[in-house]
């Protein structure tokens, strides 16, 4: 069983920046690529990042592309998601979660094996 814990979630200004983070334990942590979602009230799920087990690949939604990076530590079983430029349309809940495998990443929902509980994340205007 994988645990899946997201941290970092907060009340922020329009144009502020916030680093999310996953931890992931339960088993190797190398070995799944990791992605980030998001969900506002009234929304569908959205494709925030993901990025491969190696680290080497990156995807990005449109919407957050050139504003947020993602990032892991293999070594601290952690992934990152600094957000900069923040929008009042990034308020939402953020989820993290993990794809076993030795996958490079992907925006499909659906793919994920372990989803954390979410952390929200606030934009005032």
């Amino acid at each position: 069983q994988v645990r899946v814990e997201e941290s970092g979630g907060g009340l922020v200004q329009a144009g502020d920046s916030l680093r999310l983070s996953c931890a992931a334990s339960g088993r190797t942590f190398s070995a799944y690529a990791m992605g980030w979602f998001r969900q506002a009230p009234g929304k569908e799920r959205e494709f925030v990042a993901a990025i491969g087990w190696s680290g080497r690949t990156t995807y990005y939604g449109d919407s957050v592309k050139g504003r947020f990076t993602i990032s892991r530590d293999n070594a601290k079983n952690l992934v990152y998601l600094q957000m900069n430029s923040v929008k009042p349309e990034d308020t939402a809940i953020y989820y993290c979660a993990a794809q076993m495998g030795l996958y490079r990443g992907t925006s499909r929902g659906d793919e994920y094996d372990y989803w954390g509980q979410g952390t929200q994340v606030t934009v005032s205007s």
